[in-house]
């Protein structure tokens, strides 16, 4: 049985405990809020248990449900449990003083920034390119399908993070090798730029047809 640990408890982390959970996978859901925690937990369904941010790992897929400048600290903190691990990156790394641009390089993205932090976790990006109404939903503007486009290296870990996804209920596509998450946080920042600028409602967003 497939363990997962999210580390966040807010919509996006309480949606994927959900998918998470109803694909049949044992989620340790953690955040600095118990109690808030607790009630995500509780939303998401029985088989997610809640947790303090800090409580020691016990999934073998971690999802970081953070924003991207909470990142670095986390990774601190567990760095000595996360190789081997599949480390998977939800992050756009917006610059929220300006919400006019990234603060990772041009050239690179969060996702790398993390896979070479720590290089002992098998790194993927996935889940930026969606807000979180679209995957409790699994619809984007109740029309299209939500479909979660998974980033990594490491094939396996791609393969795993999918299956759990659609699992779940939910579409997922291998969008290639890590490089390819430059791609997906551009996309990523132009959703929540015009969602945030009342173009489009945080209820849609992008779909992929195929």
């Amino acid at each position: 049985m497939t363990s997962v640990s999210i580390i966040g408890a807010g919509n996006m982390g309480t949606a994927i405990a959900a998918i998470a959970g109803t694909g049949g996978a044992t989620v340790q859901l953690l955040a600095q809020d118990a109690e808030k925690t607790a009630a995500a937990a509780a939303a998401a369904g029985s088989t997610v248990v809640s947790g303090v941010a800090g409580d020691v790992l016990t999934g073998d897929i971690v999802v970081l449900a953070l924003p991207y400048p909470a990142v670095a600290g986390v990774l601190a903190h567990y760095a000595g449990q996360l190789d081997g691990k599949i480390v998977v990156d939800i992050t756009n790394p917006l610059d929220f003083a300006t919400f006019d641009s990234l603060v990772v390089p041009a050239d690179g993205s969060a996702a790398q920034v993390i896979a070479e932090t720590v290089p002992g976790a098998r790194v993927l990006k996935a889940f930026n390119t969606t807000f979180a109404a679209t995957l409790a939903t699994g619809s984007v503007g109740g029309a299209q399908p939500t479909t979660v486009l998974v980033a990594g290296d490491d094939a396996s870990a791609k393969e795993a993070l999918i299956a759990l996804i659609t699992a779940g209920g939910v579409a997922a596509v291998d969008a290639g090798a890590l490089k390819r998450a430059r791609e997906l946080e551009a996309l990523g920042f132009l959703q929540l730029t015009l969602a945030a600028g009342g173009a489009i409602n945080w209820t849609g967003g992008f779909a992929l047809v195929k």
